[in-house]
């Protein structure tokens, strides 16, 4: 066989794999669908920046916005299709995000959590779906995941007590996904679940004073010894085995990515898109013309070399995430889905990116000028949010940093929301 002939058969089946990987790529997600959700994003850009002041003065965002976001059908994204959902893959939801985060970095982490709860519910038995989304598909839910559920075993279900913080747009959903602990009576270790609550169960406490992303509305809740049927509740370690009893309704690989995994990024890509916005008011700011700094920096090789450094880290964090969920959609199918190696990269590169994009927002501010300290300064809106998002466990790499080069050197797992 001469060497034309071998380089014919490899052109063919570097054909075939192509072809191969474009009919996946078309089943799995809907690149029309997904281009029109976001041309939609990017058409609200300035309308959420419109709306940013007042929203952080009332430390919640507006109905307008939810409405809005229902009518585009963000929060569709990761929902089922037999509960009038699109199931499209999470590029989709975090590129939505990344470009509602450059108008409002506090509309952006609302969308991001409320959001991905879609993909949550799908793992809950159907009855909990149904309850859910039954009579109205835009249905929406809010979470706190810390484990504050005093629970007590009862028959069908539990009873809990409990009071949580940081329940990101609460004030506008119907029910709330809460975290709590359920100890075995002959000891051991306590079992994660969360638990699924209507309205009419819980109180929502005004308690939202912050410094920055102050439009999220992230409440308090309150509950006072309600039931929970066994249905209504989601263990973690069904969601770390694969193990969902959503799984016997909802057949899409999609929902077969580990939930931790989309999560975690629901509460860091708002920074992303945020960063990019603030590099955008610092090279406007630096070509003179939005800076009440009578010299133009443009010509100034710090300036410059900031704004090259900032752009390879935005670009960085970007390409960093959707390299992970590509190979989080290509695995999630597989036998044994994800590499548990990958899921523990995967976690502690998400937990990195607040620490990465406050590498760039700190150069940045430091070196805006003397206008970036004044109320009203978009760069120091920014400022804050993207440091307020930090306070967010999900953000503190530490322990994820060390779970990770553990594993590398022999050690097992030691995260089960992975």
């Amino acid at each position: 066989m001469n060497l034309l002939t071998i380089n014919g058969i490899i052109n063919i089946l570097n054909n075939e794999d192509i072809e191969m990987q474009a009919v996946a790529i078309q089943e799995r997600t809907n690149l029309e669908l997904h281009n029109e959700l976001i041309k939609k994003a990017e058409d609200l850009i300035p309308v959420l920046k419109a709306r940013s002041e007042a929203a952080n003065e009332d430390r919640r965002i507006p109905k307008e916005t939810i409405q809005d976001f229902k009518d585009a059908g963000f929060f569709k994204i990761l929902q089922p299709k037999q509960y009038g959902g699109f199931e499209l893959d999470p590029h989709t939801f975090s590129e939505v995000q990344l470009r509602v985060a450059q108008g409002c970095m506090s509309t952006a982490w609302v969308l991001g959590v409320v959001g991905i709860h879609p993909f949550q519910l799908a793992l809950y038995d159907d009855k909990a779906q149904q309850e859910i989304w039954g009579e109205d598909i835009d249905t929406l839910v809010s979470s706190s995941y810390a484990p504050m559920a005093q629970v007590t075993p009862v028959e069908g279900g539990f009873n809990i007590s409990g009071h949580w913080q940081w329940s990101s747009g609460s004030e506008h959903c119907e029910w709330a996904l809460l975290g709590g602990l359920i100890f075995p009576p002959e000891g051991g270790a306590p079992e994660y679940r969360t638990f699924l609550l209507p309205r009419s169960d819980y109180e929502i406490k005004d308690t939202w004073y912050s410094m920055g992303l102050k439009a999220t509305g992230s409440q308090d809740v309150h509950v006072t010894d309600v039931f929970v049927p066994e249905y209504r509740t989601h263990k973690q370690s069904d969601g770390f085995n694969l193990t969902n009893p959503g799984y016997e309704v909802n057949k899409n690989d999609l929902y077969k990515i580990p939930w931790g995994q989309l999560f975690v990024r629901a509460v860091s890509t708002p920074a992303i898109g945020a960063t990019k916005k603030m590099l955008e008011l610092f090279i406007e700011g630096a070509n003179g013309k939005a800076s009440s700094d009578p010299a133009k920096l443009a010509g100034d090789t710090h300036t410059q070399s900031l704004i090259a450094e900032a752009s390879s880290q935005i670009d960085a964090l970007e390409t960093v995430m959707f390299r992970n969920y590509d190979v989080m959609v290509e695995e999630a199918g597989n036998q044994g889905g994800i590499a548990m190696i990958n899921r523990v990269k995967f976690r502690y590169d998400a937990s990195l990116v607040i620490e990465k994009c406050l590498e760039v927002v700190d150069k940045l501010f430091s070196n805006a000028g003397g206008g970036a300290v004044f109320k009203g300064s978009d760069i120091q809106k920014i400022f804050l949010d993207v440091h307020t998002a930090r306070a967010h466990v999900a953000n503190n790499p530490t322990s994820f940093s060390r779970n990770y080069g553990a594993m590398q050197l022999g050690v097992e797992n030691s995260d089960f929301f992975v």
